[in-house]
């Protein structure tokens, strides 16, 4: 039996895609359409009661419903890849990256970015736009300086923790990713983390896959 891998292209869910591909791991893709709506439907919420994505179902139909536990079971199942580095300081670095791609830039800026509509109350309705345009503008802000911070982090050659790609390359770059496509400006090294990423072959399949150019 084999994966069951529910995506939506562009999306968060790019990384794990970029993870499975690395790994070349048999899975069957199923796209969620969020706009649609597909998230919220009893079928999902059956597998992944959240409603988000990514979610990956295992063999045994476990479902495994966030980026960080999919990424760690992945990097774990299959130890060969180097996805997690063993040295236990490395591994540690490379779990609080994630995290800080995952629930930093993603969690706290580009939530509002993307999502403005979620921080405007029902009692604001008649300044519904111009608020929107402040949590926009604020989640632009909160990514821009969190990109200062990771600026700091990341080696000036190689990938995050060093010349192994690895799972908190995976949750950087879809940020990044994001950061390209909206126009938020990236600093210095992690425009070059973004390149390197993005010009690995399996990563330029992915983008292709999922219907961007590469």
């Amino acid at each position: 039996m084999a994966l069951k891998f529910y995506m939506t292209p562009g999306s968060c869910s790019t990384g794990i895609h970029i993870l499975l591909e690395t790994l070349e791991l048999p899975f069957e893709a199923w796209i969620i359409n969020i706009p649609a709506g597909d998230h919220l439907k009893p079928d999902y919420l059956k597998i992944n009661p959240r409603g988000t994505i990514p979610t990956l179902v295992l063999n045994d139909g476990q479902a495994l419903t966030d980026f960080k536990s999919i990424a760690l079971w992945l990097a774990q199942t299959y130890p060969r890849a180097k996805l997690l580095p063993q040295d236990p300081d490395l591994a540690a670095k490379a779990i609080e990256l994630l995290e800080f791609a995952v629930i930093q830039l993603h969690g706290e800026g580009y939530t509002r970015v993307f999502t403005a509509d979620r921080y405007v109350s029902a009692g604001e309705a008649g300044q519904g736009q111009r608020l929107k345009d402040d949590v926009a503008s604020h989640g632009r802000e909160i990514v821009s300086q969190a990109f200062a911070v990771l600026e700091k982090r990341l080696p000036a050659e190689g990938y995050a923790l060093g010349p192994d790609f690895s799972i908190a390359d995976a949750a950087l770059f879809y940020n990044e990713f994001w950061a390209d496509r909206i126009g938020i400006p990236m600093p210095e090294r992690v425009a070059a983390h973004y390149k390197r990423v993005r010009a690995r072959p399996v990563v330029r399949q992915v983008l292709a896959e999922e219907g961007y150019r590469t």
